[in-house]
């Protein structure tokens, strides 16, 4: 299973709760160098249970649990697992921008899941690369869809390499600054080039490089209409959001939304690959591994451009 601990979302307050810290530290894998330091995190812990417990005995849209980050403070967790360049993104260099064709029919759904272009669900580790996992994710799409091979491509090539494009590896980036690295040099397979979870000197071969010359498109800003239109025609998207929220930390599932996110102050980028107008919500792929949400998947509302999720959208052409 692999929401082995995460799926309890209705734990009571009542229960052995150190048997439920037990269980916990064993399924998500954790040690402590000390006996302080776990004292510490347990504090950390049973504070986050009750604030889940709370949050779950109100009537939300979704679900909370306790999953890996349920041992790190709201503040720890922005600072180590979100990545996005929120001041760069200020300034969207001269991208053409996705034209919708309002003559042309999209359907109500999309999932491209079911229909082969997306990998497995990833997991960036302690390392603010989630812009270099939105990027090969919209560019797995695309290759998929122009040659019909799933290819898992390698984001540690885009933390090593592309900091001439204006991003930092583990300490964040843009999506849009990766596609740029992109029109001058070929992307790398993960097999070929592997994830390492921190930052190294450049190992770029353009002898093993895949994907051809190529160029990208944005999403005119806060487009929901766009990002649908983009999403049913092109394929996986890339996308920013607000995340630094303590219910995304602890999400678990159901149609997240939250009243605090901001549509402009993003930090975090992931991956769109469907919709569900008729449901209202927006199919997201996240970089947490598949012990966080629904096996590493989210749903988010679609109205009023909630945390952001339309405002910083694009996608590479091949």
């Amino acid at each position: 299973m692999a929401n082995a601990f995460s799926f309890n979302v209705n734990i009571a307050l009542d229960v052995n709760v150190v048997d439920v810290w037990a269980e916990w530290k064993q399924t998500h894998e954790k040690e402590y160098d000390t006996i302080v330091e776990e004292e510490i995190r347990k504090a950390i812990w049973m504070d986050n249970l009750v604030y889940i417990q709370t949050f779950n005995s109100e009537e939300h849209s979704y679900k909370l649990g306790l999953n890996q980050f349920s041992d790190y403070t709201n503040k720890e967790f922005q600072e180590i697992f979100l990545g996005y360049d929120y001041e760069q993104s200020l300034v969207r260099r001269n991208a053409t921008l996705h034209k919708v064709d309002s003559s042309v029919e999209i359907a109500d759904s999309m999932d491209w899941r079911g229909k082969g272009a997306v990998t497995g669900v990833k997991d960036q580790g302690q390392c603010g690369s989630c812009w270099s996992f939105s990027a090969t994710g919209s560019l797995e799409g695309q290759y998929f869809l122009k040659t019909g091979k799933l290819i898992s491509f390698s984001e540690q090539q885009l933390c090593d390499c592309s900091t001439g494009y204006g991003n930092h590896g583990c300490k964040g980036g843009l999506m849009d600054n990766a596609f740029r690295y992109w029109e001058k040099y070929y992307e790398e397979s993960e097999d070929n080039y592997p994830y390492r979870a921190k930052d190294g000197m450049c190992q770029y071969d353009e002898s093993k490089g895949i994907t051809e010359d190529s160029t990208y498109r944005d999403i005119p800003r806060g487009s929901e209409q766009g990002l649908m239109d983009a999403i049913a025609k092109v394929g996986p998207i890339s996308v920013a959001m607000d995340a630094g929220h303590r219910s995304f930390q602890s999400y678990h599932s159901g149609v997240y939304s939250e009243r605090a996110c901001s549509s402009f102050k993003l930090d975090h980028g992931v991956l769109a690959v469907g919709y569900d107008s008729t449901g209202g919500y927006w199919i997201i792929k996240n970089s947490w591994g598949t012990r966080w949400g629904m096996e590493g998947y989210f749903e988010i509302a679609m109205a009023d451009n909630m945390c952001g999720i339309c405002t910083q959208a694009s996608y590479p052409i091949i």
